[in-house]
């Protein structure tokens, strides 16, 4: 075996099926950087950057492909399902992956929340007579059912939702040009590239309202990491997750940076208001017969998506912590269709809470939910960049072998991708609406610290145990 080859001998077998075809990850990954938080979070960011939102999506997004770079290159060291949780623990020690791995339970906890709330809105448009809270209980219970049938069911249901939201963007995109270019519609009339500056300039309220915003863009691309979670049951793992992570400069382009761009220049800035996709309003004010609520399926559609993987990821990740003692054992039982059901249903009973908040303040739901699930988002790409500095230092120093798919600029741009997720934790702190997450993460850190000295205090071997693929050469 040479040096840069996956080192698939030193793979733990985990019991998974092996279920999910390179389109099926491929198109998890595309669907993965598409979801609520650009079609409905981009309505407050757009109302308080104005078109600036547009650069600050695209400094985001360059942050985010350095971190999939770092992730990819430890996927293709050690590909399984236990992703960066796994890689904290074999770099920084078992606490940093205890810790990492209930953070990213939390993180899809919260966001299945906030998805929950998103299409139960997105009901509203069409049924504004049924509670929030009935429509998000309703596709709770449904999405529950997809992800214990199998791996199969579920890899298939996610290539069609993301499928919906890919097509349907890239139609957006056409009609939003033809509508610049030829003037059709009833925003014909109005519709030009000298809305992004003609109503205040680029940065009408200045350009340090322009960088809160990060906050929220940062959580329009959580999921994008999902691609991890995949490698224990991907068929073919060396091939599918560095093309799947190598295309997602283009996603980014094409759907964040290049939808915005034609949105804002179809409809001026000022239009558009937290609480509504700018997407369903902006094909409102086109005009077109049955476009806006074609435009509310396919945003439904995300959040459906999105909630689909939490419930996917979820269970994942609690029965890898299960495998390392850090959770109840019955998390790691696997049901006859190999599923990890025990700890999805855990999950997706606390994903309730969400139906419980839409029913207690449900103008408010969404914003609390996704604060929260930004901070652990976070904390989550922090320990990916952090694992990848200490592993590129390894190799260097000739103590590991290298990984078949290295990131450019070795440990550089993890360092930089690390200071500029600092500096967003920051500007969160500073935010009086969006600091709350801080409180809880706050509170979690309490429990977590509480967790570990009682799982000290049972079995004190815990906190001593390294990887031994780690052991090995240090």
């Amino acid at each position: 075996m040479t040096s840069a080859q996956v080192d698939t001998e030193n793979v733990p077998e985990e019991g998974y099926e092996r279920g999910l075809g390179s389109r099926q990850v491929q198109m998890i990954a595309i669907g993965g950087a598409i979801g609520v938080g650009l079609f409905m979070g981009a309505g407050a960011n757009i109302a308080k950057a104005g078109p600036s939102i547009i650069l600050m999506y695209a400094l985001a997004g360059v942050v985010i492909f350095f971190i999939m770079r770092a992730l990819g290159e430890l996927l293709l060291y050690r590909p399984v399902s236990g992703s960066f949780a796994e890689y904290a623990r074999e770099f920084l020690g078992p606490f940093f992956g205890f810790v990492t791995g209930w953070t990213y339970w939390l993180m899809w906890v919260v966001t299945g929340m906030a998805e929950l709330t998103a299409a139960a809105i997105y009901i509203n448009f069409w049924f504004p007579e049924i509670p929030q809270w009935v429509s998000a209980l309703v596709f709770l219970v449904v999405l529950f059912g997809v992800n214990l049938i199998s791996v199969k069911i579920f890899g298939e249901v996610e290539f069609w939702f993301s499928m919906i939201k890919v097509t349907a963007i890239i139609g957006m995109i056409v009609i939003g040009l033809g509508v610049l270019t030829l003037g059709f519609s009833d925003a014909g009339d109005t519709a030009t590239v000298s809305n992004l500056w003609s109503h205040d300039g680029f940065f009408p309220n200045g350009i340090g309202s322009s960088l809160m915003t990060l906050q929220g863009v940062m959580f329009a691309y959580l999921a994008v990491e999902l691609v991890g979670v995949t490698a224990g049951e991907s068929e073919n793992p060396e091939k599918t997750l560095p093309k799947a992570i190598n295309t997602l400069p283009w996603r980014i382009i094409v759907f964040y940076v290049g939808a915005l761009l034609v949105i804002l220049s179809v409809v001026k800035w000022t239009e558009f208001s937290a609480g509504e996709s700018p997407f369903v309003h902006a094909f409102g004010e086109i005009g077109i017969p049955l476009a806006a609520g074609i435009v509310n399926f396919v945003v439904l559609t995300a959040a459906l998506s999105s909630c689909n993987s939490g419930m996917y990821s979820t269970g994942r990740m609690l029965r890898d912590l299960a495998a390392n003692s850090e959770a109840p054992q019955a998390f790691g039982k696997l049901n006859a269709r190999k599923t990890p059901a025990v700890g999805i249903t855990v999950s997706v009973a606390l994903m309730g809470i969400g139906v419980v908040l839409n029913y207690v303040v449900p103008e408010k739901a969404f914003l609390y939910v996704t604060s929260v699930a930004t901070a652990a988002g976070i904390w989550t790409w922090m320990m990916i960049l952090v694992s990848h500095i200490r592993y590129r230092a390894a190799v260097d120093a000739g103590r590991l072998r290298a990984s078949a798919f290295p990131a450019p600029g070795g440990a550089l741009f993890s360092w930089v991708a690390l200071l500029f997720l600092v500096g967003v934790t920051c500007m969160i702190a500073y935010d009086k609406d969006a600091r709350v997450c801080l409180y809880v993460a706050a509170g979690w850190a309490v429990a977590l610290a509480i967790g570990w000295a009682v799982l000290k205090s049972r079995n004190p071997q815990i906190a001593e145990r390294r990887d031994p693929e780690f052991e090995k050469v240090g």
